[in-house]
């Protein structure tokens, strides 16, 4: 594929341009070298890749990706770096922007209420877009089998996307609400809950984390088996979001066998 062919590629495919549901760009932005390597090591539909300087990006793959060298190597379409700023509101300092199909929204939810051996983490009502992506990247880190929105927040929000370094494609991502959530045991963080310390997490567990202001919502907490505190000293009145699902997973994966080695 030549640079005209690209272009025009990325131009009929740009987030905005087709939806495979309402309000649910089919495509999505990956930006940067590290996300585009990700999402293709985990299955993402790459239909094109643009670069501003196809030898640096190269380079960086024999150094760090050696694994994907023939693949990126017939995927990457240089194109002059004021053409990439075009279409790229941020451009990566990689010089690397890619589009990559959405996984299918059903597909998605039968992964997350099948049998799972990885906990599900479920975000009630976040705000922050940069903390939703920071979620995703920790949850394929540690094997999370999901990550779960409640609310008006967009998972697959560039933003997040962004956040998640491609690695939206390493779990299942989906937007949901509280009746919706899939079966299992629900644990939600909360300073009024039991020591973490004191309590193993099952492997099907559902860990549920309120939005960074007001905490878990009335309906979420309804839904709850166990409300569960982590360590905090005293007037210190909370942790960033990922940094309590990075803390909770880390519980987790100490003492179960599914976890990553």
């Amino acid at each position: 594929m030549d640079g005209y062919e690209a272009l025009e590629r990325w131009r009929g495919l740009a987030p905005g341009a087709g939806s495979g549901s309402v309000g649910a760009p089919r495509y999505v932005l990956l930006e940067g070298f590290h996300a585009l390597k990700h999402a293709l090591r985990f299955g993402a539909v790459v239909p094109v890749a643009l670069c501003s300087d196809r030898a640096g990006a190269l380079g960086l793959a024999a150094e760090l990706a050696p694994d994907l060298e023939g693949v990126l190597a017939g995927l990457l379409v240089e194109v002059d770096g004021e053409t990439l700023r075009g279409l790229v509101a941020r451009p990566h300092p990689t010089g690397v922007a890619a589009l990559a199909e959405r996984p299918d929204a059903v597909a998605v939810e039968a992964a997350l209420r099948g049998e799972r051996r990885t906990p599900v983490v479920v975000l009630d009502q976040p705000r922050h877009l940069g903390n939703a992506g920071a979620v995703v990247r920790l949850a394929a880190g540690f094997g999370a089998s999901g990550v779960v929105t409640t609310g008006p927040l967009d998972p697959w929000h560039p933003t997040v996307v962004r956040g998640g370094a491609g690695l939206h494609f390493a779990t299942a991502v989906a937007p949901l609400e509280v009746p919706e959530l899939p079966d299992g045991p629900l644990f939600a963080l909360d300073p009024e809950g039991a020591d973490i310390r004191g309590l193993s997490l099952p492997d099907d567990a559902l860990l549920a984390f309120g939005s960074e202001r007001h905490g878990l919502t009335d309906e979420l907490r309804a839904r709850a088996d166990q409300l569960v505190a982590l360590p905090m000293r005293p007037q210190v009145s909370s942790y960033n979001l990922a940094t309590s699902v990075g803390m909770a997973l880390f519980h987790w994966a100490s003492a179960s066998g599914a976890a990553p080695a």
